[in-house]
């Protein structure tokens, strides 16, 4: 048997093993019986990539075939509604974060969904955002880039993976807290589009999940990581530093993603997704490729931990929003 052949038998192995250790019981008994799709609510190329992926592939082992589908547009609402609609079979996941499960709800009319369509399954990770700009612009930190733009009204913009996002919310909440700086925002249809016009120098600074893509571009040279919106320093990335140190105590914003359920989701099935990605989270590679890219794996989840953390979320954002008018979009 060939090499290869023979690490993918073993891995099987393995996990058909992890996976008789969780227990079946009503809806569960016969779940999975077919591919299991899970929804990035972005397009292809960005953080949903880094975090999603792992865990599809580590559910192909441990539950069986599981796939990904990109479904993105209008920061993640609209991938996020078509699991909202979907049959609350287990078939159909979404890998959420606080813009698309809190942000969004609060802050649009009709996103086509509520906090209330879905149920938290597992936090997979904790994130940063990361000011990232272009090399040509004269600015070594967020000091830096402040005096610039107050210099310089106007002719900044800042991209996104949308309105509304959190990565929008911190844009604003900067401007806010450095003087009411003239930047203007640009919503893209996902982060990987903005790093794209980042480093041909279409806009001067991103807003973005610190991942490993990012800070290669930095090692290169073809963009600058000014800081992180941490209250600490990633250990992933100890070299850049938080929004704290460079003088704006109260820029802090620490991002989540983690799976979701439509809301009539059997309390069966959601234990046994939570109960496999549990078994997943304890591998030591796939919690060294998250912090790699500087991001926290969470490998002690549960519905109930995730929930609590969702409705925290709402409570801390729900004033911030209100308070800089995106709640009137």
């Amino acid at each position: 048997m060939p090499s290869f052949s023979r690490r993918r038998f073993v891995s099987a192995l393995s996990g058909a093993a992890a996976l008789a250790t969780i227990p079946r019981s009503g809806q569960a008994a016969d779940y999975p019986s077919r591919p299991i799709r899970l929804v990035i609510p972005y397009g292809a190329g960005g953080s949903g990539d880094q975090i999603g992926r792992p865990w599809v592939d580590k559910m192909s082992t441990l539950l069986g075939p599981t796939f990904v589908d990109y479904i993105g547009g209008a920061g993640g609402a609209i991938g996020t509604a078509a699991v909202a609609r979907e049959e609350s079979d287990g078939y159909s996941l979404l890998l959420g974060n606080g813009s698309t499960q809190v942000i969004i709800p609060l802050t649009s009319a009709n996103p086509g969904y509520s906090v209330g369509d879905f149920r938290a399954i597992y936090r997979l990770i904790n994130s940063a955002l990361v000011f990232a700009v272009h090399p040509s612009l004269p600015a070594a930190n967020l000091r830096e880039l402040i005096a610039y733009a107050k210099d310089n009204p106007g002719k900044l913009s800042y991209g996104t993976p949308g309105v509304a996002t959190g990565n929008h919310l911190v844009g604003e909440s900067f401007k806010q807290q450095a003087g009411a700086l003239d930047i203007v925002h640009v919503p893209y249809r996902g982060i990987a589009q903005a790093t794209n016009d980042l480093v041909s120098g279409q806009i001067s600074l991103v807003i973005a999940v610190m991942s490993v893509q990012l800070q290669q571009l930095s090692r290169v040279g073809k963009i600058r990581l000014l800081a992180v919106t941490t209250e600490r320093r990633l250990n992933g990335a100890p070299d850049i530093p938080t929004a704290v140190e460079s003088g704006m105590p109260d820029l802090r914003y620490e991002g989540w993603f983690g799976l979701f359920a439509p809301k009539r989701t059997d309390d069966a099935i959601i234990d046994r997704i939570a109960q496999a990605t549990r078994l997943a989270m304890a591998d030591a590679t796939l919690l060294a490729n998250y912090r790699a890219q500087g991001m926290e794996p969470d490998a002690d989840s549960s519905p109930e931990k995730f929930q609590r953390i969702v409705e925290a979320t709402t409570a801390s954002l729900a004033p911030v929003i209100k308070s800089i008018g995106l709640n009137q979009l």
